[in-house]
């Protein structure tokens, strides 16, 4: 269930009560802004997006606060991970070596065929609550974290946005995307790739990598990538 409330200021307080395979995770999102001073806040122009939706983009992704800390939290342990030796040591630091080298081997393939690999790469690892895993109820793991413990659904489309950027992917050209599973009524994450004007998917509910048309089953709530976010407004009929 997502529920928005909307103040006089433009300022938005988001709770989403998000239950990803089978367990509750509650994100609370509070001040995500496009306030404008003191001036009437413009009207927002969406455009045309994925799964039946109309999208708002904005700057300011300081709120997110589990998203931006992550980054801080890969980068350091990217740059600890270069100065172990794995041979001698058993890290969990490892895991970005052993990811790295496998995703080397995938430098020179089709993006398509880079795509199905990540997917797949992260797809094996099974599926671990947070309250099972980490003894809370939210957690949102780094790319290592993952690959050594395991994960829920926000955990794998992490881990396959951080091997797109290890790969060298335009930063825009890929987004972690919350949705509304329609068929099971919860909340789950994906992560949503925009290659030569097709949008793919990387899920972990799906074992094949297909385009973002062919999945009538998401109803995206919001998106977000390294400087930007986005919310979603779904339409039964977009028309040009």
């Amino acid at each position: 269930m997502v529920n928005f409330t909307m103040f006089s200021t433009g300022t938005y307080v988001r709770a989403l009560v998000h239950t990803c395979m089978k367990k509750v995770l509650t994100v609370v999102l509070v001040s995500i802004v496009f306030v404008v001073g003191f001036h009437k806040p413009a009207i927002a122009v969406g455009k045309r997006s994925y799964f039946h939706s109309i999208e708002f983009s904005h700057s300011n992704i300081t709120e997110f606060k589990k998203w931006t800390s992550l980054f801080t939290r890969v980068n350091d342990e990217m740059a600890r991970a270069k100065n172990i030796n794995c041979a001698k040591n058993i890290s969990i630091l490892c895991r970005y070596n052993e990811m790295a080298a496998f995703l080397d081997t995938l430098r020179g393939e089709s993006h398509h065929e880079q795509l199905t690999a990540v997917n797949n790469y992260m797809n094996r690892k099974s599926y671990i609550p947070d309250a099972e895993n980490w003894g809370v109820s939210d957690y949102w793991a780094t790319p290592a974290e993952f690959l050594t413990r395991s994960g829920d659904c926000e955990d794998y489309a992490i881990a396959k946005f951080f091997a797109l950027k290890y790969l060298g992917w335009n930063a825009d050209s890929f987004r972690l995307v919350i949705v509304k599973d329609l068929m099971k009524g919860e909340g789950h994450a994906i992560l949503v790739v925009f290659d030569e004007g097709v949008s793919w998917i990387l899920d972990s509910q799906i074992k094949t990598v297909d385009k973002t048309t062919m999945i009538d089953v998401y109803e995206p709530v919001y998106s977000i990538n390294e400087t930007s976010w986005w919310n979603h407004k779904v339409v039964t009929i977009i028309t040009d």
